[in-house]
């Protein structure tokens, strides 16, 4: 249960109508096998005791004690088992009836909450809306609690936090899960006996994925299936596991299956505390009811993306690429109407970076009715530049129609270096920052001379390792890359090479994609560069895991290292992976002071570095305390 993950499962056994005997050993039985794959929560169907589909056999003495005997029966069960279990069943109460769900953890019955909003056809037949405060009833020898505002705390796992709703409770137009969460509950458990119909699975996952989303939440969906009756309706027993809107788990409907995923609690809390839900008043009348899971080391069996900024569906990925391109696109054509600029002016190298602020320049002409010449596309060559890198970026300015340039930087810093004394020999950090200075300037002055407005290329990735020249490619006028991180940076221009009707755009873009990443500011060795930033700095499919994990959910180093050992197995060695997250902690936190005052630019994802509200650090914070954690990770 280290760094707060807790296994969940959802399961619905095979079942007898009105067989509470049958029931309760198939209910055991899940338990049993729930235990093997060492899971913590158990959530089963609506009325999964005695089966959902008995009509008036709810109103006979004889169904609702043979519940109660089945329930006390799976109490003794659970003795044996670390795992806390929610099943159904109907409880008579005060002379009233009620569609209940029994938590059950070791031996022992901790609350039964009623369903709030009994469905509008057979439900409310029989059961009774739940009552507005919370009673005791007699369970076992003992008092139990009787209300829909209890919840379900663990000592031993801090954050887990359990609500349960019933149902079509998650229907309501404000659902019961939403008082549990503004309460603290962060997993909300819906023991569920809904039919099934043509597209109701999809309906199902879409309520449960919102709901999670807008609680930022757990939520774990068990419905009733193989042994309902088939009067009139068919249940396909289909169970949904959802984590702040994304779904984790899913079983395969019409079969009687168990599916289990890990939840993480840390990165719900972080969640709240990051976005700032606004939960409605906490109500005083909740009740907290605890127990403890025996503490050991939850193994994770839930997928961790290699890439988190890059959807794993083709078709969802391109839909991220036209997105990010659109927005990158419009951001740029309203800056440049409102400035009154004319111009659209880029530095192109022939990297993937430039590539893409010059397809975002390219667009946001058409967005603003101008020709595409109103883009100077400008390649200044250096000491290290290839003659592969100057030829992609000639023929992509030309294929997209630009205002071409080609500017030697040469004999300016050639110039500048006798002008401050420095060997033209050493090829050290003056070398090379002083090309990229030279390359803001000639931008800058060429932005003056055109009435144009000098574009950054800059992305995410590079601000959070401060791979960048301070006062050199660190500046522009407006930065068009700086939300784009660079696994996506790939992929967008892909994309674009994939779906263009142009032929010669298409191939240069392709071309580009295949050069290695480099500055190219060093001297070339027979026309090859040598120099290679993911050499140097690191992966930046690593760098992009590490920024994802500490900036979006504020994860500790030893959790970010232990997802990453997953994502990565069998690509990079643990020494590897803490080799280089070192390395991301220490430039991350020392170039601050580059991000404090970047150019300003649009955010596109939920991880942005903008000073202007979206990551506030001072510049001369240091990063001991979180170098000391990753050190001693294991």
């Amino acid at each position: 249960m280290r760094h707060g993950f807790v296994r969940v499962a959802a399961a619905s056994p095979s079942i007898r109508v009105g067989d509470c005997a049958y029931n309760a050993a198939s209910i055991c039985a899940a338990m049993d096998y729930a235990d093997l794959q060492a899971v913590n929560l158990l959530v089963l169907p609506e009325l999964s005791i005695t089966g959902s589909t008995c009509g008036d056999l709810f109103r006979q003495r004889t169904l609702l004690e043979g519940a109660a005997e089945a329930l006390v029966s799976i109490a003794e069960h659970s003795q044996k088992h670390d795992l806390l279990t929610f099943l159904g069943l109907p409880v008579a109460f005060d002379g009233r009836l009620y569609n209940c769900a029994a938590a059950v953890y070791r031996g022992v019955i901790l609350g039964f909450v009623p369903k709030t909003y009994p469905s509008h056809n057979d439900d409310a037949r029989y059961f009774s809306p739940a009552l507005g405060s919370n009673m005791l009833l007699t369970a076992l020898g003992r008092e139990v609690p009787f209300g829909t505002n209890l919840l379900f705390g663990c000592g031993t796992v801090p954050g887990l936090v359990i609500g349960v709703e019933i149902g079509a409770d998650l229907c309501a137009p404000v659902p019961p899960s939403t008082f549990h969460a503004a309460n603290g509950a962060t997993v909300i458990v819906n023991l569920s006996a809904s039919c099934e119909t043509i597209s109701s699975s999809d309906r199902r996952r879409l309520m449960v994925r919102s709901q999670s989303a807008r609680l930022a939440s757990g939520y774990v969906l068990a419905e009733a299936g193989n042994g309902e009756s088939t009067s009139g309706k068919v249940f396909a027993g289909h169970c949904v596991v959802a984590e702040n809107g994304e779904i984790l788990a899913q079983s395969r409907r019409h079969l009687s299956d168990l599916v289990f995923t890990e939840i993480d609690v840390e990165r719900i809390d972080s969640a709240r505390r990051t976005i700032g839900i606004p939960y409605p008043p906490a109500d005083d009348r909740y009740v907290r009811i605890g127990f403890d899971f025996n503490e050991h080391e939850t193994l994770i069996s839930r997928t961790v993306k290699r890439m988190p900024f890059v959807p794993s569906a083709p078709h969802e990925l391109a839909r991220r690429c036209a997105d990010i391109i659109g927005i990158q696109a419009r951001a740029l054509a309203d800056r440049l109407e409102r400035a009154g600029s004319a111009a659209a002016v880029i530095g192109v190298s022939g990297g993937a970076d430039s590539t893409l602020a010059l397809l975002v320049c390219n667009y946001a002409m058409r967005i603003l009715g101008r020709e595409p010449d109103a883009v100077i596309a400008v390649n200044m060559p250096g000491f290290g530049s290839t003659k592969r890198s100057r030829d992609n970026a000639k023929r992509l300015s030309v294929s997209l129609g630009c205002t071409v340039r080609e500017i030697s930087i040469v004999d300016a810093v050639t110039s500048h270096f006798k002008d401050i004394e420095h060997d033209i020999s050493n090829l050290d950090v003056v070398f090379e920052n002083a090309q990229a200075r030279e390359r803001a300037q000639i931008l800058m002055d060429i932005a003056n001379q055109s009435s144009g407005m000098h574009i950054g290329t800059a992305n995410l990735s590079e601000q959070a390792l401060g791979w960048a020249t301070y006062g050199g490619d660190h500046i522009s006028m407006y930065n068009v890359n700086g939300g784009v991180p660079k696994t996506m940076v790939r992929h967008i221009i892909e994309y674009i090479a994939r779906t263009s009707d142009n032929g010669e755009l298409s191939a240069v873009l392709k071309d580009i994609l295949e050069c290695p990443v480099s500055p190219e500011l060093l001297p070339t060795n027979d026309g090859r560069t040598e120099q290679n930033t993911e050499e140097i700095v690191g992966p930046y499919e690593l760098h992009d895991f590490y920024l994802y994990y500490m900036v979006k959910w504020g994860f500790p180093p030893s959790k970010i290292m232990r997802l990453a050992r997953i994502a990565f197995e069998g690509k990079y060695q643990t020494d590897e992976i803490k080799k280089w997250f070192t390395l991301f902690l220490e430039r991350f936190f020392s170039q601050q002071f580059k991000r404090t005052c970047q150019p300003e630019g649009p955010q596109i994802g939920s991880v942005s570095l903008s000073p202007r509200g979206d990551w506030m650090v001072p510049s001369d914070v240091t990063a001991a305390l979180w170098i000391a954690e990753l050190t001693n990770a294991t």
